[in-house]
């Protein structure tokens, strides 16, 4: 039976994603607001959910390894393994918009996660390296901001295209009803996915190391991987992009700052590991936007991306 809620946990994932995609370009199209905003505020944070119920939970159990761990391994698929299989559908552009601001924002929120883990340290000692409450109030400030940064960039960009389809436009509603039908399909095909994968790795003795930073970090992001296939199969790459750096944002400042409301998040030698790989990954996403065939990630591009996540997840097993 576990094996068949894995495959329903796929399948309510896939068709989540086709949902989403299509309520939210659907939405996008109607008000001209660019795409990318769309990816970001409706896409990026919907399929962050997962990532937010885990992390949490985590919290609330007083496992801040889970909470932090969670989001540093997302945010790393997200950026290597997601962007990268994403380039291998249709190659990605990035707009000026994305190398001007949204890059930038993506690896100072990692920067600032990094910074807030020792600034406790440098405050009180004692305290050791930490996400406070205080700083859990101040990510979520932060987010805020971000949104109304995002918003009112997307009120002057370049509208989302209207595309081949004919067709006559769907009602509001219905639009709506998709989004958060697909969202919804979308959380709970990923906690199937996550719950009974884990189940046949125990009951195939993979090490629970392997299933930490495979299933949990790699299941909780589902949503975004198969959401940015599925954008990228309709030529929707600045939906899919959206959804990438909307939900890195996301998982920082919004999951990391609720989970930090619920008490300090304790960081540790191997979390700290986990910042300093996720703000090299950001980097590294920026300098592949300026290298040759400059502003595309190309699939030469995807594939190195995706080699150098399974070094990644290589380096923290063995280590």
């Amino acid at each position: 039976m576990t094996y068949v809620w894995f495959v329903i946990g796929i399948i309510l994932t896939l068709a989540g994603a086709s949902w989403l995609v299509d309520g939210a370009s659907g939405i996008a199209k109607r008000y001209g607001v660019s795409e990318f905003v769309i990816g970001v505020a409706i896409v990026g944070i919907g399929t962050s959910m997962p990532e937010l119920t885990v992390s949490l939970l985590g919290s609330i159990r007083g496992s801040a390894g889970i909470a932090l761990g969670n989001v540093t391994g997302s945010n790393i698929f997200n950026t290597l393994a997601i962007l990268g299989v994403t380039a291998l559908v249709n190659p990605i552009l990035f707009t000026r918009e994305n190398l001007r601001k949204d890059m930038h924002l993506n690896t100072l929120a990692s920067l600032v996660l990094l910074l807030f883990a020792f600034l406790p340290l440098a405050i009180k000692p004692s305290d050791g390296m930490q996400i406070s409450t205080l700083e859990g109030i101040i990510f979520l400030v932060l987010f805020a901001l971000y949104l109304m940064m995002t918003f009112a960039a997307g009120a002057s960009s370049q509208p989302a295209e209207a595309g081949q389809d004919d067709s006559k436009p769907k009602p509001l509603w219905q639009l709506i009803a998709m989004v958060l039908v697909g969202i919804a399909a979308l959380a709970a095909g990923g906690r199937l996915f996550v719950d009974k994968g884990c189940e046949i790795a125990r009951a195939l003795h993979v090490s629970e190391t392997v299933i930490a930073i495979t299933f949990m970090a790699c299941g909780t992001s589902l949503p975004e991987l198969v959401t940015c296939i599925v954008a990228a199969a309709r030529k929707r790459n600045q939906l899919a992009l959206g959804n990438i750096l909307g939900s890195n944002v996301s998982n920082i400042l919004l999951i990391l700052g609720c989970s930090a409301l619920v008490r300090p998040l304790e960081v540790d030698s191997v979390n700290l590991f986990g910042f300093y790989s996720m703000v090299a990954v950001a980097v590294v996403l920026y300098l592949s936007a300026l290298l040759p065939k400059k502003n595309t990630l190309n699939r030469y591009k995807g594939v190195i991306f995706i080699l150098l996540y399974a070094a990644y997840i290589w380096y923290t097993v063995v280590a």
